[in-house]
């Protein structure tokens, strides 16, 4: 694993921090030259929590949590948001979520027992995957959640068999394919016929497992599931699944004589990484959904169902940032210059799984100009560890603190201790207060486990 080749013709933006436009927490602000988010200084933060480090804007955060709700509710009052929880998940992003009135979707017993430990409440967890173990399904139907998404015939029969030990009736979704090509990263489509997830609905195997949910014994279908992939700029992709799967339940009505009562599109709503990026916005896509879900319920017949969906991403990630400090500069004439931080792959992987972009400022200089382009690279015995490639900073020097923006979903979720790295600390800033919520991790952490 490498780096693309450098792009020697890209020149810097010359934009101060504050012209980055949607990439930038809510409550970002410069002052004396300093970044402060959450009316907290980033500068003085990272040296008093040490970096690499994790913060998110709690203020933006619950804005776009109400955005959400507000928006759906306004034009669909029988709709639920569905926080989902594996873009970025501790204890407290799970009380927040329950303050809001959000629901919390969980992919994984892990994801569970945070939700549970941090007091959300079972009836509100939906639980997600393709290959749920039989632990797993026992671990959420002892807890009564409210929903498992089943994802194939196999795990199908496991829940009915388990709910049945258990002498409960469990409500599920079934996850359906739904054929739709959503324009964004191959890794993160989800929707195609092509996909680990769900029934397909090619050969109408997917109708066909309809007769069986519908026949199996301690199970209710409760409702259909969909999501056509991440990070998606095109609202039209979700329109047409919405068309699809009402459609669907339609043909569930004529012949199995079965009211679908609630229907979750997923989510997937793409974000600004770019300064230039222009995303729809909350209330442009909740228009879009809520509109192509009442416009196809009116043209098959249907009843209109509960409308659920699924944002993760645009929650959190722009809500997020991550602190480094720079520790190596190193310029390669001709080719590339290196800005080492003490941080990378380990606590931000996207941008060597993906060559994700990031826009990055000096915390300590975010006032000037960005006039230089470089990469920040991590720490790592790895060529392809960087966390921003060939991108603009100010001019940078030994012991500056390096913000980079849109890291709060995907990063700490996918975080690992590669090279024995500790994990970085989670602090939440609000009204000029900073609060650790997740602390960082020892040495002692990375072998407590060892025998």
């Amino acid at each position: 694993m490498s780096l693309p080749a450098s792009d020697r013709t890209k020149k810097a933006d010359n934009r101060t921090t504050m012209e980055l436009g949607a990439v930038l927490p809510e409550t970002a602000e410069v002052k004396d030259d300093h970044l402060f988010v959450g009316g907290v200084d980033m500068v003085d933060l990272a040296r008093e929590q040490g970096t690499a480090l994790y913060v998110i804007d709690e203020a933006d955060l619950r804005h776009r949590m109400e955005s959400y709700v507000s928006s759906f509710r306004s034009r669909y009052e029988n709709s639920d948001v569905i926080y989902a929880s594996k873009a970025f998940l501790n204890k407290e992003v799970a009380r927040i979520a329950n303050q809001e009135g959000l629901c919390l979707d969980v992919s994984g017993g892990g994801e569970l027992a945070c939700a549970l430990a941090a007091g959300f409440p079972a009836d509100r967890v939906f639980v997600h995957g393709n290959n749920k173990t039989p632990q797993e399904l026992r671990e959420a139907i002892s807890a009564g959640v409210g929903r498992i998404v089943v994802d194939s015939r196999i795990e199908l029969g496991r829940v009915s068999r388990i709910a049945g030990e258990l002498g409960v009736t469990q409500d599920i979704y079934l996850r359906i394919t739904p054929g739709v090509e959503a324009d964004t990263h191959e890794y993160i489509k989800t929707g195609c016929e092509d996909s680990k997830f769900g029934f397909t609905m090619l050969d109408d195997f997917a109708f066909r497992c309809v007769e069986d949910a519908l026949a199996a014994p301690n199970v209710r279908l409760a409702g259909l599931h969909c999501h056509i992939g991440s990070q998606v700029f095109a609202l039209h992709s979700f329109r047409e699944a919405a068309d699809v799967m009402v459609s669907f339940m339609a043909r569930i009505r004529d012949q199995y004589g079965c009211a679908i009562e609630e229907l979750d599109l997923g989510g997937g709503l793409g974000i600004a990484y770019l300064a230039d990026d222009a995303p729809s916005s909350i209330d442009e896509f909740a228009e879009c959904t809520t509109t192509a879900v009442k416009e196809s319920c009116e043209k098959y017949g249907l009843d209109l169902p509960r409308l659920l969906v699924e944002p993760g991403r645009s929650l959190v990630a722009n809500a997020g940032i991550t602190l480094y400090t720079v520790g190596i500069l190193k310029t390669l004439p001709n080719i590339r210059k290196y800005v080492a931080v003490d941080g990378g792959m380990s606590d931000n992987i996207r941008t060597a799984l993906y060559h994700a972009d990031y826009e990055p400022t000096i915390a300590n200089k975010a006032g000037q100009a960005r006039t230089e382009i470089v990469t920040l690279c991590g720490k790592h015995c790895e060529s392809g560890d960087a966390v921003v490639i060939d991108m603009p900073l100010q001019t940078p020097e030994l012991g500056d603190i390096v913000a980079v923006f849109g890291t709060g979903a995907y990063c700490y979720s996918m975080s690992s201790n590669y090279n024995g790295q500790p994990r970085p600390a989670i602090v939440f800033v609000r009204d000029g207060q900073a609060r650790v919520t997740t602390r960082r991790e020892t040495y002692e952490d990375l072998y407590a486990r060892d025998l």
